[in-house]
Protein backbone atom coordinates (compact mmCIF):
# COMPACT_ATOMS: atom_id res chain seq x y z
CA UNK A 1 0.00 0.00 0.00
CA UNK A 2 1.22 3.57 -0.53
CA UNK A 3 1.18 6.18 1.64
CA UNK A 4 1.46 9.35 -0.52
CA UNK A 5 1.97 12.34 1.81
CA UNK A 6 1.74 16.19 0.17
CA UNK A 7 3.55 18.40 1.64
CA UNK A 8 4.36 22.04 1.02
CA UNK A 9 6.11 24.93 2.76
CA UNK A 10 5.34 25.57 6.42
CA UNK A 11 3.39 21.96 6.63
CA UNK A 12 3.04 21.07 10.66
CA UNK A 13 5.52 18.65 11.67
CA UNK A 14 3.74 16.72 13.61
CA UNK A 15 0.37 16.73 11.32
CA UNK A 16 2.86 14.66 8.86
CA UNK A 17 4.87 12.89 10.75
CA UNK A 18 2.70 11.53 13.40
CA UNK A 19 0.98 9.39 10.80
CA UNK A 20 4.19 8.92 9.18
CA UNK A 21 5.35 7.42 12.91
CA UNK A 22 1.88 4.80 12.34
CA UNK A 23 2.19 3.64 8.64
CA UNK A 24 6.27 3.04 8.99
CA UNK A 25 5.21 -0.04 11.64
CA UNK A 26 3.47 -1.28 8.44
CA UNK A 27 5.56 -3.55 6.14
CA UNK A 28 2.90 -3.58 3.81
CA UNK A 29 3.08 0.83 3.66
CA UNK A 30 5.40 2.55 1.12
CA UNK A 31 6.04 5.76 2.27
CA UNK A 32 6.46 8.57 -0.69
CA UNK A 33 6.72 12.39 -0.76
CA UNK A 34 5.45 14.65 -3.07
CA UNK A 35 4.68 18.50 -3.71
CA UNK A 36 3.32 20.71 -6.21
CA UNK A 37 6.36 20.97 -8.14
CA UNK A 38 8.67 18.21 -6.54
CA UNK A 39 12.18 19.68 -5.17
CA UNK A 40 12.94 20.76 -1.07
CA UNK A 41 10.05 21.34 0.99
CA UNK A 42 10.91 23.32 4.46
CA UNK A 43 8.15 23.75 7.28
CA UNK A 44 8.64 26.36 10.36
CA UNK A 45 10.46 23.65 12.11
CA UNK A 46 13.42 23.90 9.51
CA UNK A 47 12.27 20.21 8.73
CA UNK A 48 13.40 19.66 4.98
CA UNK A 49 12.27 16.64 2.82
CA UNK A 50 13.00 15.72 -0.96
CA UNK A 51 9.91 15.44 -3.21
CA UNK A 52 8.32 14.23 -6.30
CA UNK A 53 6.55 16.01 -8.30
CA UNK A 54 2.73 15.49 -7.91
CA UNK A 55 2.51 14.47 -11.32
CA UNK A 56 5.06 11.54 -10.61
CA UNK A 57 2.66 9.44 -8.27
CA UNK A 58 1.75 5.96 -10.00
CA UNK A 59 -0.18 4.10 -6.96
CA UNK A 60 -3.24 5.58 -5.88
CA UNK A 61 -3.37 4.06 -2.40
CA UNK A 62 -3.57 6.52 0.20
CA UNK A 63 -2.87 10.37 0.10
CA UNK A 64 -2.19 12.36 3.18
CA UNK A 65 -2.75 15.90 3.54
CA UNK A 66 -1.39 17.87 6.55
CA UNK A 67 -1.54 21.14 8.31
CA UNK A 68 0.22 23.98 8.59
CA UNK A 69 0.40 28.02 8.19
CA UNK A 70 1.57 27.49 4.43
CA UNK A 71 -2.14 26.18 3.52
CA UNK A 72 -3.66 29.66 4.22
CA UNK A 73 -1.91 30.46 0.69
CA UNK A 74 -1.97 27.54 -0.77
CA UNK A 75 -6.04 27.24 -0.44
CA UNK A 76 -5.91 29.82 -2.85
CA UNK A 77 -4.12 28.49 -5.70
CA UNK A 78 -6.42 27.34 -8.40
CA UNK A 79 -3.68 25.44 -10.45
CA UNK A 80 -3.46 23.76 -6.80
CA UNK A 81 -6.86 23.11 -6.25
CA UNK A 82 -7.25 21.43 -9.95
CA UNK A 83 -4.28 19.17 -9.56
CA UNK A 84 -5.23 18.00 -6.08
CA UNK A 85 -8.76 16.89 -7.02
CA UNK A 86 -7.44 14.93 -9.93
CA UNK A 87 -4.77 13.41 -7.59
CA UNK A 88 -7.32 12.82 -4.97
CA UNK A 89 -10.00 11.59 -6.79
CA UNK A 90 -8.24 8.87 -8.17
CA UNK A 91 -7.12 7.85 -4.60
CA UNK A 92 -8.83 4.43 -2.63
CA UNK A 93 -8.47 6.74 1.02
CA UNK A 94 -7.92 10.46 1.53
CA UNK A 95 -6.60 11.64 5.01
CA UNK A 96 -6.48 14.85 5.83
CA UNK A 97 -4.80 16.45 9.48
CA UNK A 98 -5.78 19.88 11.08
CA UNK A 99 -6.56 22.02 8.68
CA UNK A 100 -5.37 19.86 5.31
CA UNK A 101 -9.03 19.70 5.28
CA UNK A 102 -8.80 22.86 3.68
CA UNK A 103 -7.16 22.26 0.63
CA UNK A 104 -9.57 18.90 0.12
CA UNK A 105 -12.57 21.11 0.55
CA UNK A 106 -11.15 23.49 -1.51
CA UNK A 107 -11.48 20.95 -4.91
CA UNK A 108 -14.94 20.09 -4.01
CA UNK A 109 -14.38 16.57 -3.34
CA UNK A 110 -15.84 16.72 0.45
CA UNK A 111 -18.98 18.37 -0.89
CA UNK A 112 -21.77 16.62 0.83
CA UNK A 113 -19.83 14.40 3.42
CA UNK A 114 -19.24 15.22 6.90
CA UNK A 115 -15.80 16.25 8.20
CA UNK A 116 -13.62 18.19 10.66
CA UNK A 117 -10.56 20.24 11.12
CA UNK A 118 -8.76 21.93 13.71
CA UNK A 119 -11.21 24.04 16.26
CA UNK A 120 -8.65 26.82 16.34
CA UNK A 121 -8.52 27.19 13.07
CA UNK A 122 -12.70 25.84 12.29
CA UNK A 123 -14.58 28.80 11.18
CA UNK A 124 -12.08 29.89 8.30
CA UNK A 125 -11.69 26.00 7.04
CA UNK A 126 -15.50 25.87 6.81
CA UNK A 127 -15.20 28.64 4.21
CA UNK A 128 -13.49 26.76 2.15
CA UNK A 129 -16.15 24.33 1.47
CA UNK A 130 -19.77 25.83 2.26
CA UNK A 131 -21.46 22.57 0.90
CA UNK A 132 -19.61 20.18 2.93
CA UNK A 133 -20.96 18.39 6.46
CA UNK A 134 -18.87 20.14 8.81
CA UNK A 135 -18.52 18.00 12.58
CA UNK A 136 -17.41 20.40 15.22
CA UNK A 137 -17.25 17.63 17.92
CA UNK A 138 -15.21 15.29 16.49
CA UNK A 139 -11.55 13.62 16.95
CA UNK A 140 -11.39 12.36 13.87
CA UNK A 141 -14.32 11.65 11.18
CA UNK A 142 -14.80 9.31 8.34
CA UNK A 143 -17.40 9.32 5.25
CA UNK A 144 -16.92 7.02 2.59
CA UNK A 145 -12.73 7.58 1.52
CA UNK A 146 -12.56 10.40 3.52
CA UNK A 147 -10.87 10.50 6.82
CA UNK A 148 -10.40 14.02 8.43
CA UNK A 149 -8.71 14.76 11.52
CA UNK A 150 -8.65 17.54 14.41
CA UNK A 151 -5.85 19.49 15.31
CA UNK A 152 -2.17 18.31 14.64
CA UNK A 153 -1.95 15.17 17.14
CA UNK A 154 -4.99 14.17 16.30
CA UNK A 155 -3.69 12.74 13.11
CA UNK A 156 -1.87 9.61 15.07
CA UNK A 157 -5.69 8.70 16.34
CA UNK A 158 -6.92 9.14 12.77
CA UNK A 159 -4.27 6.86 11.22
CA UNK A 160 -4.46 4.31 14.18
CA UNK A 161 -8.66 4.71 13.13
CA UNK A 162 -7.29 3.93 9.65
CA UNK A 163 -5.26 0.77 10.46
CA UNK A 164 -7.55 -0.69 12.82
CA UNK A 165 -10.00 -0.12 9.86
CA UNK A 166 -7.61 -1.63 7.27
CA UNK A 167 -5.70 -3.90 9.28
CA UNK A 168 -7.43 -4.78 11.80
CA UNK A 169 -7.35 -3.87 15.86
CA UNK A 170 -4.76 -5.77 16.82
CA UNK A 171 -2.48 -4.55 14.16
CA UNK A 172 -3.27 -0.77 15.69
CA UNK A 173 -2.73 -2.13 19.07
CA UNK A 174 0.74 -3.17 18.23
CA UNK A 175 1.57 0.00 16.62
CA UNK A 176 0.72 1.73 19.93
CA UNK A 177 2.66 -0.39 22.02
CA UNK A 178 5.93 0.16 19.61
CA UNK A 179 5.09 3.59 19.78
CA UNK A 180 4.03 3.73 23.85
CA UNK A 181 1.41 6.11 22.56
CA UNK A 182 -2.14 6.24 24.78
CA UNK A 183 -4.35 6.10 21.48
CA UNK A 184 -8.16 7.67 21.56
CA UNK A 185 -9.63 5.61 19.90
CA UNK A 186 -13.29 6.94 19.91
CA UNK A 187 -13.54 9.34 16.80
CA UNK A 188 -16.00 11.25 19.04
CA UNK A 189 -14.40 11.97 22.12
CA UNK A 190 -12.82 15.42 21.38
CA UNK A 191 -12.13 17.02 24.56
CA UNK A 192 -10.61 20.19 22.80
CA UNK A 193 -14.02 21.24 21.20
CA UNK A 194 -15.01 22.21 24.91
CA UNK A 195 -12.32 24.14 24.99
CA UNK A 196 -13.59 27.82 23.74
Amino acid sequence: MDINCLIFDDFETLDLFGPVEVFGKIEECCIKYFSMHGGKITNKDNVQIITENLNQIDKYDVLIIPGGKGIRMLVNDVEFAKKLKIVAGKMLWCLTVCTGSALLAKTGLLDGFEATSNKMAFEWVKTSGKNVKWKYKARWVVDNKYYTSSGISAGIDMSLGFVCDNFGEEKAREITKRMEYVWNNNKNDDIFALLK
